[in-house]
């Protein structure tokens, strides 16, 4: 089912662009790219210019994002992605994030971050709960992303181009160079001294500069940088795959930096993960055909999708389906474009995503460790005992809301991402996002491999020890990067693919950018202007292969046409 016209290409008027904006709506017939950086866009662009599809193109850019924007992503992180195979309909989900290692006991880790043993709360004296810092080589998990790229494109992939064709594009870009973009340039500079301090191979990831008091520095707008050394990392994985980085000089790189500053990895986790490699999961969803869904869809509805535990998505659905609960209880009105970021608006939004977050700061965890009652939490049943805790008068206090209890039913830190979408001529489209956690992770770099190491294990609880994503050995933390993906009800055909970078906001901007469509009767890119909302979407319109994309203002980048 297209989206209207109207929705799109709007007629003429002076609201034009109803908030600051240097963009407009992007069209093209052939399929469609958009990230955070025009020269990893390009890469996306090539490969389908090549003959591959969606999903070969997303893996380029990641890769192409990598070398251009470290500061954000990179292949010592993690990803996860939905893709939609237009020949059938089905949306598929695959989760590449790593793990924690065997020997990464609760009781070990804490002893290496001179916690106290006996204290069950862990406090660490500032009144908040101990935790893994960002910067702590006890934060590095097992990388994902190199297994989650390969793994994308023998799932999904076109079959026309080898992984090496692939990852050229970026390749090229290591090895001759390439000038930086300014939003890369200032998140490079404000973490030169992370990288400095975090090993002794920070030169690997700095710009060479006679002038510079020990020969290198962060580079700045324009400076043409070079990374050979992820140039060489890229290879390795073109021509040995997962192998190749899970095994032999990359891991065992790895490794040696990681327990030379203390930490606890070892072969075997990296062999690990190489057996078990990314996982292909069940999408989670949820109907909507309240919320201006159903007219934003002449009259279907739509189905909105997100990737399961132990990613975060799953508030995003809860949220919504609060809402609908609202609405169809007459608590909240019916909200129509008038009254798009209105005050009972946003306090619907805000509220209803409070509820959903109790619930995911306890319940979201790796659910092949730890039970995760995923369909209870989705049920109409709790979400409707959950929506009696909406005060439409005003917002609940601080304190007052707590996760509830499924079984028995018929916070907020700041993080660097990177969200891209892709879609091509046959109708694919996928939904991709990669990321290092908190700007360039913990900023270990392995030796001679030109990437830092990922921060993601800094998102497991410490305590209490009945805490559902608790530290444990072989365990995934708690993941706040979450792609989403719409499709119509009725037909099955793909209404949108959609993401957000911002760490704990994702659901968040999950939530704004739909309502902000469905409700709103804003265009792509007028929902990426609205503030508070999120980064990237490539929407589909008209049904016979019209794309139309709009992207963040806030980016060096935008949505490129095929």
């Amino acid at each position: 089912m297209p989206l209207p016209t109207s929705s799109v290409y709007p007629p003429p008027s002076a609201e034009f662009m109803k908030w600051p904006s240097r963009r407009s709506v992007v069209h093209s017939t052939k399929g469609m790219v958009a990230c955070t950086q025009p020269l990893a866009a390009k890469c996306g662009l090539d490969i389908l210019n090549a003959g591959g599809n969606a999903a070969d193109a997303a893996v380029a850019m990641a890769a192409g994002l990598n070398m251009t924007e470290p500061g954000s992503t990179g292949i010592g992180g993690d990803m996860f992605c939905l893709y939609y195979d237009a020949r059938t309909g089905k949306v598929s989900a695959l989760n590449g994030s790593g793990r924690s290692g065997a020997k990464c006991t609760l009781e070990t880790i804490r002893a290496s971050l001179g916690l106290d043993l006996d204290v069950p709360e862990a406090d660490d004296g500032t009144g908040s709960k101990a935790s893994i810092p960002l910067d702590s080589v006890h934060a590095v998990t097992v990388p994902g992303a190199a297994a989650g790229w390969v793994d994308t494109v023998e799932r999904f992939g076109s079959g026309k181009l080898t992984l090496a064709q692939i990852l050229a594009p970026a390749i090229e870009l290591g090895e001759k160079g390439f000038p930086v973009s300014e939003d890369s340039a200032f998140h490079w500079q404000r973490s030169e001294a992370l990288l400095r301090k975090a090993s002794p191979n920070f030169a690997e990831m700095l710009k060479a500069d006679p002038s510079a008091p020990d020969g290198v520095r962060a580079p700045r707008a324009g400076d043409i940088m070079r990374n050979p050394n992820l140039a060489q990392t890229f290879r390795t994985l073109a021509t040995e795959g997962k192998k190749g980085f899970y095994t032999g000089r990359i891991a065992n790189e790895i490794i040696q930096i990681t327990r030379s500053l203390g930490g606890h990895l070892d072969h075997s986790d990296f062999l690990h993960h190489l057996e078990t490699s990314s996982e292909s999961v069940s999408p989670i969803s949820i109907q909507l055909r309240g919320l201006g869904a159903a007219s934003a869809t002449n009259g279907s509805g739509v189905e909105v999708w997100e990737h399961p535990p132990n990613g975060q998505g799953i508030i995003a659905l809860m949220a919504l389906g609060i809402l609908q609960e609202l609405e169809s209880q007459g608590r909240i009105p019916h909200f129509g474009p008038n009254d798009h970021n209105t005050t009972p608006y946003l306090h619907a939004i805000i509220e209803s995503l409070r509820i959903a977050f109790a619930d995911a700061n306890w319940f979201v965890a790796d659910p092949s460790v730890s039970h995760v009652p995923t369909p209870q939490l989705l049920s109409r049943a709790y979400l409707v005992e959950r929506a009696k805790l909406f005060n439409p008068s005003g917002a609940s206090p601080s304190g007052t809301l707590h996760h509830g209890n499924p079984f028995d039913s018929p916070a907020l830190r700041s993080s660097d991402t990177i969200y891209l979408a892709a879609s091509d001529a046959s109708g694919n489209a996928i939904s991709f996002i990669n990321s290092n956690y908190a700007g360039f992770g913990t900023g270990i770099i392995p030796r001679g491999c030109g990437f830092t190491l990922q921060n993601r294990g800094a998102g497991f609880a410490l305590s209490p020890r009945s805490h559902p994503n608790i530290l444990a050995p072989r365990k995934r933390p708690y993941h706040t990067i979450i792609p989403g993906l719409v499709t119509c009800l009725g037909d099955g055909a793909l209404h949108s693919v959609f993401g957000v970078m911002g760490g704990f906001m994702q659901p968040q901007g999950h939530v704004q950018v739909l309502l902000g469509q469905l409700a709103g009767g804003l265009s792509p890119q007028q929902a990426l202007d609205a503030p508070r909302i999120i980064r990237w979407t490539v929407d589909e319109v008209e049904g016979i292969g019209v794309w139309s994309a709009g992207s963040d203002m806030r980016g060096d980048g935008g949505a490129f046409p095929v």
